[in-house]
């Protein structure tokens, strides 16, 4: 039996603990977000100043006046993306629309009839191949963020020994290959014997803790 509009009243339930806020549950929906875990991810950065520094390692010729995304905005909304798992560019043209991502910006939301809108895929692009000279990033009409792979190289072997309470004395690294099948016609696939099918073969790469794909 298909309820009436009388009977969709929204119920809602509260829950309430001794010397703690009371919590609110109800059914009304509204804008919904998937992203949550990102509020975490954003608070740790805030704290370890992991973009901050990467953002140091480039230049930004863009006339002030004319930016809306600033460089460390652009640089963040990227990298919280990849590690959220959004790694095509195109992904970003829903995104910009996204409160999680705006309030891990730290962009003002909630205003009426005002929505927040970040950096969309043309913009992050720009930022994504920008140039390693600086100064053809200066005379360039459309690519005027240049960086620098010397620094940000040394910041990646900085940050990688921070995580340690002393600089150790011996790293040993552990290289392992595994299989990531694929079911269609993806670029740069190829046959593996080994795994007796199509498939990605990304490297791993262990040191301790730490791990990166390849």
């Amino acid at each position: 039996m298909t309820p009436t509009s009388d009977n969709r009243i929204p119920k809602q339930f509260k829950f309430e603990q001794q010397k703690s806020p009371p919590v609110v549950v109800n059914f009304e929906g509204g804008q919904v977000i998937s992203d949550a875990g990102l509020s975490l991810i954003a608070e740790i950065d805030r704290k370890l100043q992991i973009t901050s520094q990467f953002a140091q390692c480039f230049q930004d010729y863009r006339k002030p006046n004319r930016v809306d995304h600033s460089l460390l905005s652009l640089i963040k909304q990227r990298i919280y993306g990849l590690v959220m798992g959004y790694e095509d560019l195109n992904d970003h043209e829903e995104l910009r629309h996204d409160p999680m991502f705006a309030l891990a910006l730290q962009k003002r939301i909630g205003r009426e009839n005002e929505s927040v809108i970040l950096a969309g895929k043309s913009t992050l692009n720009r930022l994504e191949h920008c140039p390693e000279d600086s100064e053809q990033g200066a005379d360039s009409r459309y690519h005027k963020i240049a960086h620098s792979p010397k620094d940000i190289e040394s910041l990646f072997v900085k940050i990688f020994l921070d995580s340690y309470p002393k600089e150790p004395r011996e790293i040993i690294l552990d290289l392992d290959v595994t299989d990531d099948l694929v079911h269609g016609n993806q670029e740069q696939v190829f046959f593996n014997t080994y795994y007796g099918g199509y498939c990605y073969a990304p490297l791993y790469i262990f040191c301790g803790k730490h791990s990166k794909i390849l």
